[in-house]
Formats: C-alpha cells, structure tokens, sequence
C-alpha cells in the first residue's frame, strides 16, 4: 500500500536525521549516517516480515517476554546476598536477564492462537460439546445441492456464512450477463431456504480480513480462527486449503460416494441420448450424470433399451460405465475383469469424456 511505502520512507529519513543530528559514533557524519541508514534498513526488513505473522502470536510472543523478564527480575532480586561483585554472579544475572524473556517470546508466541476470540470465549462456557462450524463459499451456495443435504440432516454443526460471501453473491446477482444475475439469485434464494429449515443454525460472521483481497484465503483465514470446515465444490479452493492444513468437505466427493455401485454382469435400463465416438457405439447418462458408453448401440439412439455391464472406469473426475446392448437371439457376452480404457479428459462439468474406449469384447 501507498501509505506502508510513505510510513517506511518517513522512518528511515527519521533515523538518518536523528544520527546526522546527534552523532553517536566518533567517526563522522558519512558514517554515523550509514550506519543509522543500515539499522533502518534491518528493522523495516523485521517490520515486513512480522507483518505476516498473526496478530495473537505477536501478542502472545510480546506477554510472554513479559512474564519471563519480570520472573528473571524476581530471581535476580532474590539474589541480593550473592557478591555482586564476582564475575561469576555478574553473568548469571545476565543470563537470567536474556534466557527467561528469550524463553517466555518463543512459547507466548507459539501458543498466541489462544488469545483469539473463540478460544478465550470457550474458557468462560460451560463444559458441553464445542461447536463445529462448516463454513460455505460462494461455489456450494450458488450449486444448492448443499441445501438438499442440509434438509436431510445429515450437517451438525453451525453453517457459517461470512460477510465477505454475501458481498460476493450480491456482485454476481447484480452483473449485467443475465447468466451470472440468474447464479447470484439462486444463490441468495438457497441461502434464504436453509435459514427457513427447522434444526439448521445458521450465523452470518462479520469477521474479514483486509489484508487479503482474494476470497479464496479469506475463506482458508476463516476456517483457521473458528477452527472449522470449509464446505465447497471448487477443486482450486479445495487443494489450497488441503495445503494450508484447513479441513475441506467437498459436494461433488459427497455426489461421487453415493453414486449406485454397478458391478460387471450386472443388467440395466438406460436411453441411449448420442452416437459414441467408436464404432457402433451409443451413450447414455444416469439420473446422477454418469455416463454409460454401450456398444452395438448406435440403431437405439432416442430408445430406452436394457444393456450388460462389461466394466466401471472410476476416474477422479467421476464414473464411468462400459455395457453392451444385447439383442434378441444373440448369446450374452463374456464379462472380462477389466478391460482396456485410453485417455479420459476432465469437463468442467465434472464429467468424463472418452477419446477412445474399448470394451471388452466376446471371445
């Protein structure tokens, strides 16, 4: 920011002022400057680096010094009937001076997390369970599927719905692409249907972060002081957090668990929607979006047919099927354990599409 650059020119101008002025140092004014010009620069250097650091470990890092200086006082007090005058008592005194207030910065900075908010309520509440919250973003609220999962009971815990989310559904609800307006309404109205729902606790928090601009880390800083979860379908979001140590429950995970287990052998009712890319090959998808690659299927476009699973290719982009459409009279073909898949490329849709697949086929 333009003022932290006008703050740090205005110190270091300070500092070379006030050496020039007083002269410390027998050795000039070039050097007592120079000097003055190098301890500036050490302690801007220091000042940058702290700034990334959390405000409750400097906190706890300038308490803990603190306590550990007043105790080095006290053991150095108790000392009065020690000849001060041996050298000895003399760097023992010293040592106390610098070990116990070195000691009280390092673990009051260390343990600085409990003297965030949260943690220092939690010590006047009564024993109970603590609460758990699932933090949301602007992804899994614009989806909606999250308010379908929220109905059947099966989120504990407290949803948290942070200010700076809310800002950003409003943006998208007010965009001129009728497209992204459409997203941002849906997403107000999902989060207008789980605040309804008997059972739901729902807080709006109106902690931010004006450091950071992006939504992302917000979110990631968020799930660190309240000690909880964030809840999302963006893959992005989903590693970062993963990678910064906050926990992640992922929708489309969630989707992808459910799904129907289908075992080779298995016989299946499914509507062939398109020509595959092969020969002879129809597609079809399930209720849940998985698609069904059915050989000898091209003739069924537009038809509901039963096929034959020859195999399931599980991919980290979802499912996906292999069957054969068997016609009357034909003998039922032999289902191989596995069969062979070329490359599968990820849509955004959370899809597969298939470059080339070869079933397995009857010996």
């Amino acid at each position: 920011m333009a003022w932290f650059a006008l703050a740090r020119v205005l110190f270091v101008v300070a500092v070379a002022y006030a050496a020039a002025l007083l002269q410390p140092f027998p050795v000039g004014l070039p050097a007592n400057v120079g000097v003055a010009l190098v301890l500036a620069a050490l302690v801007v250097y220091f000042e940058s680096r702290l700034r990334e650091t959390a405000i409750t470990r400097v906190i706890g890092a300038l308490i803990g010094c603190a306590i550990g200086l007043a105790i080095a006082h006290m053991i150095v007090g108790g000392l009065f009937w020690a000849d001060s005058g041996d050298r000895r008592v003399e760097f023992l005194h010293s040592f106390t001076l610098i070990v116990l207030p070195y000691l009280g910065l390092v673990l009051g900075g260390k343990h600085g997390e409990w003297l965030e908010p949260a943690r220092l309520m939690s010590l006047f509440r009564a024993a109970g369970p603590q609460r758990r919250y699932k933090i949301l973003d602007t992804s899994v609220i614009i989806d909606g599927r999250v308010a379908d999962v929220c109905e059947t009971g099966f989120v504990d815990g407290t949803l948290v719905i942070p200010q700076f989310v809310l800002k950003e559904l409003q943006l998208v609800a007010d965009s001129a692409d009728s497209l992204k307006r459409n997203r941002g309404r849906r997403g107000l109205d999902i989060l207008q249907k789980i605040q309804k729902m008997s059972g739901v606790e729902v807080m709006i928090s109106d902690l931010d972060f004006p450091d950071l601009r992006d939504v992302d880390l917000k979110l990631i800083e968020l799930a660190r002081s309240l000690q909880g979860k964030i809840v999302t379908n963006d893959f992005n979001l989903n590693k970062v957090a993963q990678l910064r140590g906050v926990e992640v429950l992922n929708v489309n995970e969630l989707a992808n668990s459910l799904k129907p287990v289908v075992l080779p052998g298995e016989m299946m009712k499914v509507f062939i929607l398109k020509e595959g890319k092969e020969y002879n090959q129809g597609v079809a998808y399930l209720d849940d979006g998985t698609m069904v690659v059915v050989d000898n299927a091209r003739k069924m476009i537009s038809k509901t047919i039963d096929i034959v699973v020859t195999s399931v290719l599980q991919t980290t982009a979802g499912k996906m099927i292999f069957g054969r459409y068997v016609e009357a009279g034909m003998p039922m073909p032999v289902v191989a354990p596995s069969a062979a898949h070329d490359k599968v490329d990820k849509e955004e849709n959370g899809r597969a599409r298939v470059r080339t697949a070869v079933p397995a086929q009857q010996t």
